[in-house]
């Protein structure tokens, strides 16, 4: 009976020390026994409700204003792959659908293009153009620019597609001229059946200078007396405009021939050999030139436009029928069939 009572006396004095040295080594701040309560978040200071003499009226924005630019030349999604010459006899979506925007321009949409405004003029235009570009660079300063811009690892390069010189391009242009003298374009896909097309229209809807042309790579230079501050305002295009609908390129009965004519044409070309197999998005500067050479001496020639796709043979057609120039009679199967037509 005593042992039980010394060893409970023993145990309780165990008990109470561990508890007085756990009050003097823990500390009751960061001390968390075992199902305390938690203390509750603090809750967001509730916000005062003003008054109605507190509460002032919010100033009314108004909308933007419509932009207004004045460049001189008519606004369309491409320069170089359009022909204003030839009249559209219908459109895929209406004219009030403007790639602009609704209200962000001071010009109306035609469904081809946005025309600039009588007031403009081109010949103060090519005066601004003189002033910025200035005097002409030396023979050192353009081999400077030259070897600065032309290798294929230049960081300020644009990359012409099948769209050609487009009207984004520019301001594209532009923001690479706010931090370097030239920028590096390279061409490919049908655009290069025409390169002195592409190099007017880069030159006048740019403002700027080209100073070096290989093949399908272009240097254009932005002038001496560039202000990236004063460069001209042009609206961007939000989307791509539905093409219009043109007249038929390829006609059932060629100009100057018969019907069985025209599909006599047609055979031969199908079977004759091909002048030239063309890659898709490749370069084709030098098509135009066969093209007129092959003219010497035969009558149909036959393209192979394998994975070129339909619609990039078509618009091959449409530059070639000027260019060489000849009379496209046939797309079939990615083939282009072209006749030299009526020797004068």
């Amino acid at each position: 009976m005593l042992s039980t009572r010394r060893s409970l006396a023993l145990a309780k004095d165990s008990f109470l020390s561990l508890r007085n040295l756990q009050a003097r080594f823990v500390s009751t701040e960061y001390y968390d026994p075992p199902f305390s309560p938690l203390s509750k978040p603090a809750k967001p200071p509730k916000k005062t409700k003003k008054t109605q003499k507190d509460q002032s009226p919010e100033p009314m924005t108004s909308p933007t204003a419509p932009v207004t630019s004045d460049l001189p030349f008519d606004f369309r999604y491409s320069y170089s792959e359009t022909n204003p010459a030839i009249k559209p006899i219908g459109f895929r979506e209406p004219k009030r659908f403007s790639p602009f925007g609704p209200g962000r321009l001071d010009r109306n949409w035609t469904g081809t293009c946005a025309p600039a405004s009588q007031e403009s003029d081109q010949r103060q235009w090519a005066v601004v153009r003189d002033k910025i570009l200035g005097e002409a660079l030396t023979e050192e300063e353009v081999a400077e620019l030259v070897e600065r811009y032309r290798h294929s690892d230049c960081s300020r390069q644009i990359n012409l597609g099948k769209g050609g010189v487009t009207h984004n391009m520019i301001d594209d242009i532009h923001n690479h001229w706010k931090k370097a003298e030239a920028v590096r374009i390279k061409c490919l896909g049908v655009p290069t059946l025409d390169m002195d097309n592409i190099c007017h229209h880069l030159e006048e809807k740019s403002g700027g200078k080209i100073v070096y042309r290989n093949i399908n790579i272009l240097v254009l230079y932005r002038g001496r007396n560039y202000d990236p501050k004063s460069r001209p305002t042009i609206p961007l295009m939000l989307w791509k405009p539905y093409p219009p609908i043109y007249p038929r390129l390829v006609k059932n009965v060629a100009d100057g021939l018969t019907f069985e004519e025209t599909k006599e044409m047609r055979n031969r070309g199908l079977h004759a050999p091909a002048l030239m197999k063309l890659t898709r998005n490749g370069v084709y500067v030098n098509v135009v030139g066969r093209l007129r050479e092959e003219f010497e001496t035969e009558e149909v020639v036959r393209l192979d436009c394998t994975h070129v796709g339909m619609s990039d043979c078509k618009r091959i057609g449409v530059k070639l029928k000027d260019l060489v120039p000849c009379v496209p009679i046939l797309f079939k199967d990615e083939q282009i069939i072209l006749w030299r037509g009526k020797k004068n």
